[in-house]
Parts: structure tokens; C-alpha cells; sequence
């Protein structure tokens, strides 16, 4: 099985195909599994490298004790994506996932030929509302009791892929250490650091974000916010909940397999 040591630990990460890279990005207490409805018709094309998150999937628990928060989801992506020495490549990037693919994109801009954000955090202006979830979501005994109940209803799942996905996240927001786990993320969410509006304009890399309209945590608004703040971006929605790959992996692959080609093709000229 495929690993790579950082500085949280060993991150797991599944590869198929060949070809330029595509990175998939889960959201919080999500894994790599969450892609497979769509990695492997990918795989016919490009190499597809979806990662499993410290303390998600089968990485390890995040070294030190503590739980990664957003910032340091971005800092794994960026030495994993140094340690495979990747040629520019397309993140697909769910939930937190697309705010750490946004902060490469950011940070490490040669490393990034495309952005694929799909229901992303980290573009929309912080509300009273906001700002009480991730307080409350923030504790984690508030988390074990309440997260569990929100999956499904975030998730709105459609096909038997995404209804083992519901139960698996669930499952884990259960224990306490996917509490623990999910409380350190949702805490980061309602920091400065996870706003990066303010850097938007220098996002280099063409910008799709895929949005699923009947999500509940980042609603259609959120989207349209996130497009408003990225100059260039392109926004399509999709009747889906938060993990728009899995729920509509037809309407996913219509809209980001045009967009992914045409970002290479860019970079290869």
C-alpha cells in the first residue's frame, strides 16, 4: 500500500492509472474511498492519487497528539505533493480538502495546474451563524452528539456508494476519536486563517467549482459567494448533497472532465 511520511504521520494515499495527476482531496472524517465512483474512469487518462487525511482512512493518526486542524491538512498536502515530486497537477478538492488545495494553489502555485472545488470551504464571509457552528462543533462532546445526525442530512444520499459513505462517516463521528478529530477541524473552520478571500485574485490556476445544491453546511449561497470571490472561476451546479462525486458521478464527470483535460493541455504547451 502506498504511503508517505510527514510530519503528521504516514499519510495513505490510493493511485490508479497513469498519466498527469489528479489529487482528490476528502472532506473532515471523509477518505479516499469517497472518490472511487469516479477515480477509476479517470484512471483511463490521468493518475489518480486520492489521500487520506491524519487520523482518516488508513493514515496515521495525527502525530503528536493532536488532531490536524485546516492549516494543517494544507501543510500535509504540501509535503506530500513535494515528496512525490508531482508535476503540475488538477486537485480535486471536497469540503476542507478544497480549502487545502486552494492553499497550494496559493502557496505553491507551479505545483497546481487546475483547481476542481467542489462544496469548498474557506471563500464565504464568516455570519453569526457560522460562527456559533464551529463553536458548538468545535467541542468535542458537543460533536459526538450532533455530528451524527448531520451526516445524512449533509450528504443527502442517492446511490448505494454514498449511502455506505453516510454510514461510515457516521460510525465515526461516533467514537471519540473521530469526535476529537472532527471537533480540532471544525474549530479551524471559524479562524482567520481558513478565510482566504483576502488572497483570492491570486489564484493563477483556472478555478471550477462543482456545487451540490441540496448540500446543508455550504448551501448554494455559499457558492455563488465562493464564485463572486474567485476572479475567473467557473460554477456549476448540481442537484446533489456536500459530496457531489459520489451522489452524481455522471453530472461530476460531465462537468470536471473538460475542465481537467483543458488544464493540462495548458500546462503541457
Amino acid at each position: 500500500m502506498p504511503y508517505q511520511l510527514t510530519h503528521a504521520g504516514r499519510i495513505f494515499y490510493d493511485q490508479r492509472g497513469s498519466g498527469p495527476p489528479v489529487v482528490m482531496l476528502p472532506a473532515a472524517l471523509h477518505d479516499h474511498a469517497d472518490f472511487d465512483a469516479v477515480a477509476e474512469r479517470l484512471a483511463d487518462r490521468y493518475t489518480t492519487i486520492a489521500v487520506d487525511w491524519p487520523g482518516h482512512g488508513r493514515s496515521d493518526p495525527a502525530s503528536g497528539g493532536r488532531p490536524a486542524d485546516a492549516l494543517g491538512l494544507a501543510g500535509v498536502l504540501s509535503e506530500l505533493t513535494d515528496r512525490l515530486d508531482l508535476p503540475p497537477a488538477v486537485l480535486i478538492g471536497n469540503s476542507v480538502g478544497g480549502f487545502a488545495a486552494a492553499r497550494l494553489a496559493l502557496d505553491q502555485p507551479h505545483r497546481v495546474a487546475g483547481l476542481v472545488l467542489v462544496n469548498s470551504g474557506g471563500f464565504t464571509r464568516p455570519t453569526a451563524v457560522t460562527r456559533l457552528g464551529t463553536r458548538v462543533l468545535g467541542s468535542p462532546r458537543a460533536n459526538r452528539q450532533l455530528y451524527p445526525r448531520l451526516v445524512p442530512r449533509y450528504m443527502k444520499p442517492r446511490n448505494d456508494h454514498d449511502r455506505a459513505i453516510t454510514e461510515h462517516v457516521r460510525a465515526l463521528a461516533r467514537t471519540a476519536e473521530g469526535a476529537r478529530t472532527s471537533a480540532a477541524l471544525w474549530r479551524s473552520f471559524g479562524t482567520p486563517g481558513f478565510d482566504l478571500r483576502a488572497e483570492a485574485d491570486r489564484l493563477g490556476a483556472p478555478v471550477l467549482l462543482v456545487w451540490g445544491e441540496r448540500d446543508i453546511i455550504l448551501p448554494p449561497a455559499a457558492g455563488r459567494e465562493t464564485h463572486a470571490a474567485i476572479p475567473g472561476s467557473q460554477l456549476r451546479m448540481l442537484p446533489t448533497g456536500h459530496v457531489v462525486f459520489a451522489s452524481d458521478p455522471d453530472g461530476f464527470l460531465d462537468v470536471a472532465r473538460p475542465f481537467i483535460a483543458a488544464a493540462h493541455q495548458t500546462v503541457s504547451r
